[in-house]
């Protein structure tokens, strides 16, 4: 019987972590979304994205209800106790994620403005880029387990910075009428970009602890 009930335990937890992995799917397809709307102020685009945030923040709450009442029914050890704490970890993040994404779809209104000013308009597309690659890397070391992907993410920080610094360059070389405005819509996506890429490296360093359970990892989870 108590073989049973562990089969099932087991179970559970990796249809969470299974979970996890479906709604981070979820999460990627509004970050392809939003890099379309920054490429193109697709009002239509960014409208279902706003819609699929929604179901995305259903997913992050009926999931971690689930975690909720895995701990309550159950008494984890150390190693499952890890797992939960982590899906509900995970959770927390793409969640963020998908919300950072939304801020930049919501700018659909001012792709004129940003278009107006193509070497601007050009280093927002890397980053968003450099963004997806580095959230979707996370995603593939989430669903094979893979340590050397989560410690890549982990170690190596946020590689944003010289992205920001040719934006923050070309920020203020404006001169236009329209200098302040473009300013902050540029701004706004760009700290958006850094974030989604911070994000990844987050996840690394849970999976990482996921993995090999040495508490000297957490850490690097601190942002």
């Amino acid at each position: 019987m108590a073989s049973q009930l562990r089969q099932t335990y087991t179970s559970e937890l990796d249809q969470l972590k299974l979970q996890v992995e479906v709604m981070g799917v979820r999460v990627d397809e509004n970050l392809e979304r939003m890099r379309e709307v920054l490429r193109t102020g697709d009002a239509r685009l960014a409208a279902l994205g706003v819609n699929a945030d929604d179901d995305i923040d259903a997913m992050n709450v009926s999931l971690t209800e689930r975690c909720y009442d895995l701990l309550r029914r159950e008494a984890p050890v150390a190693s499952d106790l890890r797992v939960v704490v982590s899906v509900v970890r995970m959770l927390t993040e793409l969640e963020r994620v998908g919300d950072l994404a939304l801020r930049v779809m919501k700018l659909a209104p001012d792709h004129a403005l940003l278009s107006s000013h193509d070497a601007i308009a050009d280093i927002l597309s890397v980053m968003a880029d450099q963004s997806i690659e580095s959230y979707r890397l996370a995603l593939r070391a989430w669903s094979t387990e893979d340590l050397a992907i989560a410690t890549q993410l982990a170690a190596g920080g946020n590689s944003m910075g010289i992205y920001r610094e040719r934006l923050t360059a070309e920020l203020l070389r404006l001169s236009e009428p329209d200098a302040v405005a473009v300013a902050l819509v540029a701004t706004t996506a760009g700290q958006a970009f850094d974030r989604i890429a911070d994000h990844a490296s987050i996840m690394g360093a849970r999976l990482r602890y996921l993995i090999t359970g040495d508490p000297d990892h957490l850490a690097a989870e601190v942002r």
